[in-house]
């Protein structure tokens, strides 16, 4: 699409959005979500009045000429308005349209994406992409962003004597409403006297400004009208649950939600009410507008104590949340892990070589494979010797300090204290490798980054959170290896889709190991089909726990500053009007004309800005185990009985039963020496 166009096309309220995000954040500056859609809506009317389709002013608004303009957002709102029988002013159309604006910031940010004007990154962060162009009034190719460019225009308006263009005069305005300019320059009082004068130069933007300003500061209109309580759940009705003696947490919430709604309470003997909210609209609501709201620093803090950490980045909110995950994206890819298959089928092989014909693998041998490929690849360790201490110590820290189902006094017994040095043991390991002499010419790794990070900026990454960081990557070793038992499981249950994931394996590795170009969708079709179904009915983390920041309103139900809430995340996965008959395997739900994992629906990865940052590195690293032990081995469910039924233990994240073991009843071929 040529660049000059484009900035020339963008309609206000897509200036707006760019004009409102903050790089530093990688979303909106701090306006609250009333004001940013209040002035979303502005922005849409004034455009109407631009383009002759509406005639505003102080005291009305009217339809000029109800013709369609041929965008996708403004025209639903030109339609409603041509549709309403009496005349209305600007205010009554803000104060009404102003629930529609969260759909038409997402419709914005998609679209300027499309266009390759902001970059979008994991967790829903925007930040400004970079883009070559040309603009028509000046005679010289510049190189930037449009988003910057538009920036300029403003900068240059405020700071200059000149005339701003109409346009500019309406960005300038409606900012100002929402109050943030003092938060992208520092302004002097010349510099808010020229604010001001520019506000009153335009009537359409002093129209517009004065409407929005006044739904703002009506504290009635900030909140829906608030006449639900939120129902509590019978305790006797969680004990006789048969999912909750199956151990599926995800079904239970599912249940929970189609009987007591989206949002509700479980009131334990001598506790607090747990407050949980769930189902579809509520994931979309937390994945998009969370971070407005919810905050994760308060509950983890007493769990990243004890690795003697504090502002790791599971508990970091806001700034330098996104500033970590931006630094340390690369480390967590799938690029980073492509990069080094070789490594990661020879580590696979070497652990498999073990397995014999008649042998049993227990489940939790999936973790300890697992890791012997993290490990060495991630921290350029080895850890197979204490990597049991490792994940039974974080294991207690977690029931005890985030789930508190256990007492304190518990994870300072004489076991656990042993356990706990296992993390000085991987330290002085680490120590001892990551030298500068002895890391020349090697791959980079996840240790090499967190290192180079804490040197570089040790405020963001302080010494003392370096044994929660480096820990953290094998910890991965659970998740990752919980989800391989359950798609091993799954596989050896259904002998159909081991055979057609097997006829997969063998194509790519009829000619020695497929590099990762070769492992494309189109030659893994069902074994990524089959590996979405498993995260959907196994999903290892089944919800997620935040603090609220700033109160809110969700499907009716106002939730306090400082409640306490329970995200049931992976609910949707069993309900059967986003799943159908949901308690079935079935990998055809992701064939093309079904898709339905497409949505705020599926969410084994989280939501927000907190989704896990290595999932592409999860899925491919899934990916390629399945199907190296399929093209080496024939593997059976023991007892016979879990294949009808598995049971699980939900704490404190999801598992298969401990009594869960695979039977090697076949080597299809030999491994490589």
């Amino acid at each position: 699409m040529n660049r000059a166009a484009t900035a020339q096309t963008l309609s206000l309220p897509e200036e707006l959005v760019l004009m409102l995000l903050n790089e530093q954040t990688g979303y909106f500056h701090q306006i609250p979500g009333w004001e940013l859609n209040c002035a979303v809506v502005g922005a849409v009317l004034a455009e109407l009045s631009l383009l002759s389709r509406i005639d505003t002013d102080l005291d009305t608004l009217i339809l000029v000429d109800r013709t369609e303009t041929g965008h996708s957002i403004l025209d639903p709102i030109l339609k409603q308005i041509a549709d309403e029988q009496e005349q209305r002013n600007a205010q009554y159309w803000i104060e009404r349209l102003a629930a529609l604006a969260e759909s038409i910031i997402d419709q914005i940010l998609d679209r300027l994406v499309e266009l390759d004007i902001l970059q979008h990154h994991n967790g829903d962060f925007w930040t400004l992409a970079a883009t070559q162009w040309h603009e028509e009034i000046f005679d010289t190719s510049k190189e930037g962003s449009v988003g910057q460019f538009i920036k300029t225009r403003v900068v240059k308006a405020l700071f200059t004597e000149e005339i701003p263009d109409p346009r500019d005069i309406i960005v300038i305005c409606l900012v100002n409403t929402c109050d943030v300019f003092r938060f992208m320059f520092e302004l002097d009082e010349q510099t808010e006297e020229r604010i001001a004068t520019i506000c009153q130069m335009d009537l359409i933007g002093r129209s517009i400004a004065s409407a929005v300003e006044h739904n703002i500061s009506s504290p009635l209109l900030r909140r829906s009208t608030l006449t639900k309580k939120i129902p509590a759940v019978a305790l006797r009705r969680i004990l006789f649950s048969p999912h909750v003696r199956s151990g599926n947490v995800p079904a239970l919430f599912a249940e929970l939600t189609k009987e007591y709604g989206p949002v509700f309470q479980i009131r334990l003997p001598f506790g607090k009410p747990m407050t949980f909210l769930s189902g579809t609209e509520t994931n979309r609501w937390v994945h998009r507008h969370g971070r407005m709201h919810l905050k994760a620093a308060n509950y983890f803090a007493d769990f990243e104590k004890v690795y003697g950490a504090h502002g790791v980045l599971p508990s970091l909110d806001g700034t330098d949340h996104f500033r970590l995950r931006k630094a340390m994206g690369p480390a967590y890819s799938r690029a980073r892990l492509a990069g080094q298959l070789g490594e990661m089928y020879r580590l696979a092989r070497e652990y498999m070589a073990g397995w014999k014909v008649g042998s049993h693998i227990p489940v939790r041998a999936c973790r300890h494979m697992i890791n012997a490929q993290i490990s060495p690849l991630s921290l350029n360790v080895e850890s197979q010797d204490i990597i049991n201490d490792l994940m039974e110590f974080k294991e207690r820290a977690l029931t005890t300090h985030i789930i508190h189902a256990l007492p304190m006094f518990l994870l300072h017994t004489p076991k656990m204290k042993r356990q706990a040095k296992a993390i000085d043991t991987l330290l002085e390991r680490i120590q001892a490798v990551h030298t500068p002499a002895q890391r020349i010419g090697c791959p980079r790794s996840l240790a090499d980054d967190w290192l180079s990070l804490h040197a570089s900026d040790p405020q963001l990454v302080p010494e003392a959170n370096l044994r929660f960081a480096l820990s953290a990557a094998l910890v991965a070793s659970v998740y990752l290896g919980d989800a391989l038992s359950f798609a091993i499981y799954a596989m050896a249950a259904r002998p159909d889709l081991y055979a057609r994931i097997r006829a997969e394996a063998d194509v790519l590795f009829a000619n020695g190991d497929p590099s990762d170009e070769d492992l494309s969708p189109a030659s893994m079709e069902v074994t990524h089909r089959f590996l979405i179904e498993c995260l959907r009915m196994y999903p290892i983390v089944p919800m997620s726990l935040r603090d609220v920041m700033n109160s809110f309103v969700l499907e009716g139900y106002e939730i306090p500053v400082g409640s306490r809430v329970y995200i049931a995340q992976t609910a949707p996965h069993y309900m059967d009007d986003v799943f159908p008959d949901p308690f079935s395997f079935d990998i055809d739900r992701y064939l093309p004309s079904s898709d339905q994992h497409r949505g705020p629906g599926y969410a084994p990865y989280g939501l927000g800005t907190h989704k896990c940052l290595g999932a592409r590195w999860m899925d491919l690293q899934l990916a390629v185990n399945v199907l190296m032990i399929t093209h080496y081995f024939t593997l059976e469910v023991t007892p016979a009985r879990y294949v009808e039924a598995l049971p699980f233990s939900p704490l404190p994240s999801m598992k298969p039963s401990e009594k869960l073991r695979f039977r090697v009843t076949e080597q299809v071929r030999d491994l490589p020496a």
